[in-house]
This record gives structure tokens, sequence and C-alpha cells, in this order.
């Protein structure tokens, strides 16, 4: 583990991640190398710096946390990511924590419940509110093999792989040597096999079936 780790925040607003910057900067052990309040921005900031945390505020989203959650973590794998959310999205937070997410915490949360989950993640542990077992979020899935629950074809576990991960369906068809056609065919076949209907409801159902990273404590 690193003696510092290298922090980026992704926010709305700058005055909060100013106010956020100088609450870790206060810790020997951490430093914030950069801030992005726009999403083009944030994505190619995270690609280049690699950082050890990100902080994402939900906001920052604009209403596509799970796949902007699966760009960073696709550009950034090494990356340890908690997400600053409302009630709404902590009752998401199963599925978030297994697309990559490594912790959630609320906006109302205080330094240094900010700071606990911080030093948490150092050690190799994700901890997550008490609303989340309060509003029978948990437990988490257990590891399962979506190839089994589902029936999916290898190829239709690659291509929501990649889904998952925010890459686009052109660029999907590029690197596995198929047409776009070819895709979105593949695409109506998979929502068939997981019972949905839209694209979001896609990535959350395959998400769930996906290994968690961490033991996590409540």
């Amino acid at each position: 583990m690193s003696l510092v780790w290298r922090v980026v925040i992704l926010g709305g607003q700058p005055t909060s991640m100013l106010g956020t910057k100088l609450i870790l900067e206060e810790q020997a052990y951490l430093n914030v190398i950069g801030m992005a309040s726009g999403i083009t921005e944030g994505i190619l900031m995270v690609k280049e710096m690699q950082p050890d945390l990100i902080l994402l505020d939900y906001l920052w989203s604009k209403g596509r946390l799970e796949g902007l959650l699966g760009q960073i973590k696709f550009q950034s794998p090494g990356s340890h990511v908690v997400i600053i959310s409302d009630e709404e999205v902590l009752l998401r937070s199963q599925t978030l924590l297994n697309l990559g997410a490594n912790g959630m915490l609320s906006q109302q949360a205080s330094p240094s419940q900010l700071l606990l989950l911080i030093e948490g993640l150092r050690e190799g542990y994700a901890f997550v509110p008490l609303e989340c077992l309060n509003n029978g979020t948990w437990p988490v899935a257990t590891p399962r093999n979506t190839h089994d629950i589902f029936q999916l074809s290898e190829t239709e576990v690659l291509i929501m792989e990649r889904v998952v991960r925010g890459i686009t369906y052109d660029k999907i068809a590029r690197e596995i040597e198929l047409s776009r056609r070819s895709i979105d065919n593949y695409l109506q076949r998979i929502y068939v096999k997981l019972g949905v209907s839209t694209r979001a409801q896609a990535i959350e159902k395959f998400a769930v079936y996906s290994s968690p990273n961490y033991p996590i404590y409540i």
C-alpha cells in the first residue's frame, strides 16, 4: 500500500470540492492531485493520473452513475471509488458495489466518517452506511456464474462486460470483430435472457452477479 494516496475528486460544485480537498489534505497520507466538475474532463483526468482514490459525487454523473462508474473502473482499474450520494442512490448500493464502487457515503456524513471510510479502504475493507441494511438491500449477492444463471453465451457475456464498463456499441463491434447490427441482435437476445427491456436494467441485473472485491462491514 502506498504511504500517501493520490486522490481525485469528481463533483459538480467547486466550493464543495475545495472544502473536501482541505479536509483530506489535513491528513498526511492523502494528497488531492485533481478536481473536475465536467464529465469529459473527469474521465480524462482519471485515465491520465491513475489515482489511488476517487471521490465521486452522484450529481456529477447527471443520471448516468452506473455507466460512468463502469467507464471510470475501465480507465483506472486500480482506483478505489467512493460514491457520495443521497438516500435514493444508497438504495442501489449493492449494484454500485458490484459495478466496482468500493464505498458509499451519505452527503450528510461528517468529515470523520469520510476519513474512517478511507482508512478502512487503506486496510482492505469496504464500509457502507447502516441505511443500506435497514432498507433491505443486503446481503450482497454471493459470487455466481452469470453464464449458468442466465444461459448467456461466451460472446454475450463478453458484450455485457463491455456494456457495463460504458464502452460504446460501435467500439465493442470493432473490438470483437462483429458488425454493429450483430451487436444489436446480440443485445436483444441478452435482454430476453435477462428478462429486461432496457440497457440500464440489463446493466443492473448483470452487475449484481459479479464478485465483490472487498469484505464489507456495516
